[in-house]
């Protein structure tokens, strides 16, 4: 990772998003928490995760905006009017008031479209491909740290003094990185604009992830994964409930899954020199399909704590090369609609994951949930040993030309007498 922090500016950058990450982390768990305790509904604490989910059904929509504006400013006010969306949760008092989280639950989501999809397009802009990966470790590393005390804080100042100094902590968390990332001193070229249909410009990031084979394949295999995997955020309150935990235990294995996570984001270069992404792509879903597989199994507390830190370890693995694929495989014109299609596709089976998860918990025990979910993920797994069986586990090439623009899924007959 030390390669990363020598890049001019990138020290900034890590700053001030891993303080947003850190507002992040401790806020997030503790939505879901504050409905389940106003609520005492495992499904109603699962369907926060829901509408977090919803906005990236529309997230290309947001990338064919991300694309025309400069991604510092992007990044900069992005933070600004995140810190203000926070702020409405000073007015829930009861069960009455779960509408007011699930708002910001969905304005949260939007933020988690935009601003993911600005950094992508910075870190193109600022880092060479082949530090890309050291640069996306150390900060999926960082967050995945804040796991290990994030959730814990924000429980604790949950249970002392209330949700609402939550949203304060997490607000000034976003203000604080807004100032350290209008700090970072780069001169950014205003994003070139091709003159197309809108339709063209707003497909644009779906038809490349269509036309690169690697990435598409890639996206099939994550859709079976995330198809099933939203069904944890709430079978997890079901999980405590059989062990005769309170909702606040949910920062304990939250954490355990940080341990594994850094775990993970550590060794993720070393995956990637050797395996290349996609391989590492396929190896961190076939150590995830093991660990819900483990809890599917067993009914023992410290032998789920560990299945949670073996998938804690799969997550980094799984999305810190798929997200330097990414950046390495699209151009950079294209890298926020790129990103926002990616936001969309993950998001609308995770989105239904969640959905179909807060009324399976109420239907099944949880490890019944737990093995289809192992068993969709492992489904994963083979098809992509079977689609990329030419690509997987060799170090992937320097890339030493972007890609070209992709040719349009529909023809561009009669466009200007539409546009």
């Amino acid at each position: 990772m030390r390669k990363a922090f020598q890049q001019k500016g990138f020290t900034r950058l890590f700053a001030g998003t891993t303080t947003s990450m850190l507002g992040d982390s401790v806020m997030l768990l503790v939505l879901s928490m504050w409905v389940k305790t106003l609520t005492h509904s495992n499904g109603a604490a699962g369907l926060t995760f829901f509408w977090m989910m919803v906005p990236a059904l529309f997230a290309p929509l947001y990338g064919m905006y991300i694309d025309r504006i400069k991604r510092k400013p992007l990044l900069v006010w992005g933070n600004v009017i995140s810190a203000l969306m926070v702020l409405p949760l000073l007015l829930v008092q009861d069960g009455g008031d779960v509408w007011i989280i699930y708002v910001v639950a969905f304005l949260y989501g939007i933020s988690f479209v935009v601003l993911p999809a600005g950094l992508n397009g910075l870190l193109k802009e600022m880092i060479p491909d082949d530090v890309l990966v050291e640069a996306n470790s150390s900060l999926q590393t960082t967050r995945e740290g804040f796991r290990l005390i994030g959730p814990l804080v924000g429980a604790a100042l949950f249970g002392m003094l209330g949700g609402g100094a939550v949203a304060v902590v997490d607000s000034v968390s976003f203000l604080v990185a807004a100032l350290i990332i209008a700090s970072i001193p780069l001169r950014e070229k205003a994003p070139e604009r091709i003159e197309q249909h809108w339709w063209h410009e707003m497909t644009g990031g779906i038809k490349h992830l269509v036309y690169e084979p690697v990435l598409r394949h890639v996206l099939v295999a994550f859709a079976l994964m995330l198809i099933v995997i939203g069904f944890t955020e709430a079978s997890i309150y079901a999980v405590l409930d059989f062990f005769g935990k309170a909702p606040t235990f949910a920062g304990v294995v939250v954490s355990v899954q940080g341990v594994g996570a850094i775990l993970g984001g550590v060794t993720t270069s070393r995956w990637v020199r050797r395996l290349g992404e996609a391989g590492t792509v396929t190896v961190g879903l076939a150590l995830l399909a093991v660990g819900l597989g483990v809890v599917a199994l067993t009914s023992n507390l410290w032998v789920t704590l560990a299945a949670v830190m073996v998938s804690g370890y799969a997550l980094p693995l799984t999305f810190i090369a798929f997200m330097t694929m990414l950046q390495r495989r699209t151009p950079q014109p294209l890298m926020g609609r790129a990103s926002a299609a990616v936001e969309t596709i993950m998001g609308a089976p995770q989105a239904i994951s969640l959905a179909v998860g807060a009324l399976l918990v109420t239907l099944l025990d949880y490890h019944v949930i737990f093995a289809i979910m192992a068993a969709s993920t492992g489904a994963a797994v083979v098809y992509l040993l079977v689609s990329l069986h030419g690509q997987l586990f060799r170090p992937d090439p320097p890339l030493t030309s972007p890609p070209l623009e992709p040719v349009p899924l529909l023809p561009e007959v009669g466009v200007s007498a539409v546009g």
